[in-house]
């Protein structure tokens, strides 16, 4: 089988021609419209993007190119990436020259280490890992192309070119930063020869004696790849990239937007909430007393961390899939097990909850089933990460395979710099009578 670099030639061409044939056919018509409480709501639920490498379905989750979370969840990063990018998955030829494309690009300049090293000993691990990509820009093969002058028709080889080289050193700075910042011992190089799971759960320096740690790296690398394009991280990478800013820039800004407490840290306020309720009961909590919680929680007016999504109706697929890894990897764990109970009685207590709101003729709870981050937390726990601050690195590390691919095809296909009209509040109060 061909290179990426090769499918993905082939593969621009015939998207570049859909691309022109769709909106010849159906540019004059209507797929959403606005209203005030979206425009003032963060515009949830506005079709206003095009996204190629997934969709988010209400009743289903995510659909990764046509293909179920759920049915590729085997898949290793490197092969999750050729999908995103070409719709097709990599032969083991092209899954091997894929690896040594990041074998070939993994070391990482000295003055990254530097400037990681002489930052404030308590700062934030996602602040260090934004830091070092924004100060490899230097590196851009985009920036440098376009600076000499460069045809439209190669915008995506250049971006191609930096995400490769961002991807493979990703891995090493991630490890390298909690390694450093937690004062594990030295950092530790990339193995030539080892997939790209492996390689980050290796560098980490987690003891793995039985290779579970990188068979949930390999997975939790793969869940977390691509989630649409309208989430915070994905769509600012976007936004930035639109205006033609190099694939350093566009991703900081969007690991930027992936740090914030809503979107990246929600994982740390899920296991931090599981851990809390092990205290208060001396252990695994019972069914009923989960159950007390959880009433307490909703009629105090709080949330159930992990429970609901701004656009699922049904159990998170990734929730699914990492549920699978734990029932099969570490039964007996505390954490999990308690993580297992809360999914056995939240969604009932939920639902009865919902049931007394409409009832008192409010509205009720649209999700009553966890997302992933209900469950994530509890398993990178178990191997002995406990560092919170550090989670939001994982989801990076992962996070970026999307917004690159993203960022390389819109450069392809010439995708327009975002720029959508905002109003003011008056103009709404006069025009929207």
């Amino acid at each position: 089988m061909p290179t990426l670099q090769e499918v993905l030639g082939d593969k621009i061409i015939k998207y570049r021609e859909d691309v022109r044939e769709t909106v010849k056919k159906y540019g004059d018509k209507v797929i959403s419209q606005v209203t005030v409480a979206q425009a003032y709501g963060g515009m949830r639920g506005v079709k206003g993007m095009i996204c190629d490498t997934s969709v988010v379905e209400p009743d289903t989750g995510l659909i990764v190119r046509g293909h179920p979370l759920l049915e590729i969840k085997h898949l290793w990063p490197e092969e999750v990436f050729f999908l995103l990018l070409t719709g097709e998955m990599p032969d083991e030829e092209a899954k091997g020259a894929l690896q040594r494309e990041f074998d070939r690009h993994s070391q990482v300049p000295t003055y990254v280490w530097n400037l990681l090293g002489a930052m404030p000993k308590d700062t934030h691990p996602m602040c260090m890992l934004d830091t070092a990509i924004l100060v490899m820009e230097r590196e851009s093969i985009f920036r440098n192309w376009y600076d000499r002058g460069m045809a439209r028709e190669d915008y995506w080889r250049a971006t191609l070119g930096d995400a490769l080289n961002i991807l493979a050193k990703l891995p090493v700075i991630a490890a390298g930063i909690y390694r450093m910042r937690y004062e594990k011992g030295s950092v530790m190089s990339w193995t030539h020869g080892l997939d790209y799971g492996a390689n980050y759960a290796n560098m980490l320096g987690i003891a793995d004696p039985l290779g579970t740690f990188a068979k949930l790296m390999r997975l939790y690398l793969n869940l977390h790849a691509d989630h649409e394009g309208g989430n915070v991280s994905a769509n600012t990478c976007h936004t930035v990239g639109s205006a033609l800013s190099d694939a350093y820039y566009s991703v900081s800004a969007g690991l930027n937007g992936l740090a914030g407490p809503l979107h990246g840290l929600a994982n740390q306020e899920c296991l931090r909430w599981i851990l809390e309720m092990i205290d208060k009961f001396g252990g695994v909590p019972s069914e009923e007393q989960l159950r007390e919680v959880a009433f307490d929680t909703l009629r105090s007016g709080r949330v159930i961390p992990g429970y609901g999504h701004a656009v699922l109706r049904v159990t998170d697929p990734r929730y699914a899939g990492f549920h699978e890894f734990g029932q099969a990897h570490f039964t007996a764990d505390p954490v999990f097990q308690t993580v297992d109970r809360v999914f056995q009685v939240v969604p009932k207590v939920l639902k009865e909850y919902s049931e007394e709101r409409v009832k008192a003729g409010k509205n009720p709870i649209a999700n009553c089933w966890p997302n992933v981050d209900a469950i994530s937390g509890s398993l990178l726990y178990h191997f002995g990460l406990t560092e919170f601050p550090y989670y939001t690195v994982l989801f990076s590390v992962s996070r970026t395979m999307g917004m690159l691919a993203q960022l390389i095809l819109n450069r392809a296909l010439g995708t327009a710099i975002t720029r959508p009209k905002s109003v003011s509040t008056e103009w709404i109060k006069a025009n929207a009578k």
